[in-house]
This record gives structure tokens, C-alpha cells and sequence, in this order.
């Protein structure tokens, strides 16, 4: 039975008892979990001090141990303050080693900085996917979070299919991303993977549309989304617009990438800061192919013994 080893690089927790109910719920289905302390921990708004969110990992290269998944409490804001003084190198010599297994790595939304952070780093793949709190502490656990979690840490390879909009296409590549916010505050720094022929998946919440278009934008003026072969959307919760806009939305958004972009924009994938949501391997292999419907094929990524 896999063991939960919980991290809190971001904000404190607000929802003490969605975190407990999370923790409960794991122990009801045999798991161990480690490291409760970081749930309560709290410095300002973080989850305990810059050296203590540190540590918590740093210490991930010295986990011992088979069927050990890190997850964190929750997301917010925080990580980005650590990756100066992240031992990069003794965290992906950790994922490295034959014995013990890698670990398997999951969250998003402010972890994608990390997650990112060890791609670029090291070509670790990390999972974005639900965290304790949000998720498996939800008032009602989502059937479909749950089961789409076992299955892509469980399967070296496996699906998954939703009802994507967007031209028929084919592409195979490396699978990357997460959320776009915590993506472009990368750009120009040593943490942002280099990714030609990548298929880039991006997310975000209380964002705007315009704000949105304008960090896509931002990619596509670095020259980041011409070397991907294709962009897909995950969820955008939130993200409403006004009486301002005058009929501007998500929609127009997309319909207007896609006329300054020369690679399928593929939307719809439920990922992100849904309560329902896939988990997705970032640095895995990926077959994209879309025509009545939308498929990712992905392998080549850790994960935990049946």
C-alpha cells in the first residue's frame, strides 16, 4: 500500500478540515501518511518559514523506501521564494537511482514552479494532479479524480479521452506543462524546461480572459509555443468576463491564438483547479490525436507497484 508524504511549499492551509477530512480518508484506505506537522505549520500566509518550506524539499532526496507519493497540502502562492536554494541535484539523483523507486510527485496550480524546476533540471517527471486538501479533502470526493489518479501512477502506460474542440491532428511529443501563471513566471530563468517539439498543457484559475491571452501571448512572443507541436487548454475557472468586454470571452481568446498560431490549439481537457480533473505525467511521452474526439496516449513515466 503506496505511502502519502505530505509537503507544504506554498500557503498555509485555510481549510484545516478539508486537509484533515483528506488525511482521514487516505488512513480509511490503508495508507500511511508522513509528515502530518506541515498542515498546521504557518508563517504569515505561508505553510511554515522559507527554511522550513525548504527543507521539506530538500529532504525528498533522502526519503528511503518503495511506493512513496509526495503530495502537497495545497497550492497558493510560496514556491517560487525556495527554487534559488532547491538542491536540484541531489533531488533528481534521488529519481535517478534504480533502488529505491522514484518517487512519485503530484500536485499543481503554485507546485508547478518545482515541478518545472525538476524537468528542467533533470528530466524528472512529476504528475499534475490532485493535492490533499482541494482534493481528496473535498466535502464530496470526485469518483473520476480519484480514479483517473490510481490510473496514471499505476499504468506505464495508459489514456486518457475527452470531448476536445479543435482542427483533427496527430503529434507525438513530450508532455509539459501545467499552470500557465506559475509557467510564464519561469520565462528567463533556469527553471523553465526547453521544450522544441513538446505538446504544451496549460491551466489557471481567477484569470481573467484577457489576462489569459496575454500570457499565452507571452509564450508565443518568446518563441516557446512556435516549437511545440501542439498547445492544449485545461480548465480556466473563473475566468469570467464583464460587461466591458462587449461579448470578449475564452472563446474569442482561443479563436484568436489559434489565427497567430501554426500548431493545433486543443481545448477542453478537464485539468487543473476543477474539483474534477486528470492526472497528467509532465516529461512523459505523448501521442495527441484529435478528431471527434480527443486522446492522450502517455508513457515513459514512474510509477508505484500494484
Amino acid at each position: 500500500m503506496p505511502t502519502f508524504h505530505l509537503i507544504a511549499p506554498s500557503g498555509y492551509c485555510l481549510n484545516q478540515r478539508a486537509a484533515a477530512r483528506g488525511v482521514e480518508r487516505l488512513a480509511q484506505q490503508g495508507h500511511q501518511i508522513e509528515n502530518l506537522q506541515v498542515i498546521t505549520r504557518r508563517d504569515e500566509r505561508f505553510a511554515g518559514s522559507d527554511s522550513q518550506r525548504l527543507a521539506d524539499i530538500n529532504a525528498l532526496a533522502q526519503l528511503t523506501g518503495d511506493n512513496i507519493i509526495v503530495m502537497p497540502v495545497r497550492g497558493g502562492y510560496g514556491a517560487s521564494r525556495l527554487l534559488a536554494d532547491i538542491d536540484w541535484q541531489a533531488l533528481v539523483a534521488r529519481q535517478q537511482q534504480p533502488q529505491p523507486q522514484p518517487l512519485v510527485i503530484c500536485g499543481h496550480s503554485d507546485f508547478t514552479t518545482i515541478q518545472l524546476g525538476l524537468l528542467a533540471t533533470g528530466n524528472v517527471i512529476t504528475f499534475s494532479g490532485p493535492m490533499l486538501a482541494g482534493n481528496f479533502g473535498a466535502e464530496t470526493l470526485d469518483a473520476f479524480t480519484v480514479e483517473h489518479f490510481w490510473r496514471a501512477i499505476s499504468n506505464e502506460t495508459f489514456s486518457v479521452e475527452w470531448n476536445g474542440e479543435g482542427p483533427q491532428c496527430h503529434a507525438e511529443g513530450t508532455l509539459w506543462g501545467g499552470n500557465l501563471a506559475m509557467l510564464v513566471s519561469l520565462i528567463g530563468t533556469p527553471w523553465l524546461p526547453s521544450m522544441p517539439g513538446g505538446i504544451l498543457v496549460v491551466e489557471d484559475i481567477n484569470e481573467h480572459p484577457y489576462r489569459v491571452e496575454r500570457m499565452l501571448l507571452q509564450l508565443f512572443h518568446a518563441g516557446i509555443l512556435a516549437q511545440q507541436r501542439a498547445l492544449i487548454l485545461g480548465s480556466f475557472s473563473h475566468a469570467k468576463p464583464n460587461e466591458y468586454d462587449a461579448g470578449y470571452n475564452l472563446n474569442k481568446m482561443v479563436e484568436y491564438l489559434r489565427k497567430h498560431l501554426a500548431i493545433p490549439v486543443i481545448t477542453g481537457l478537464p485539468f487543473g483547479h476543477e474539483p474534477q480533473t486528470v492526472t497528467l505525467p509532465l516529461g512523459a511521452h505523448a501521442i495527441l490525436q484529435h478528431a471527434e474526439k480527443s486522446q492522450l496516449i502517455l508513457s515513459g513515466h514512474p510509477t508505484i507497484s500494484a
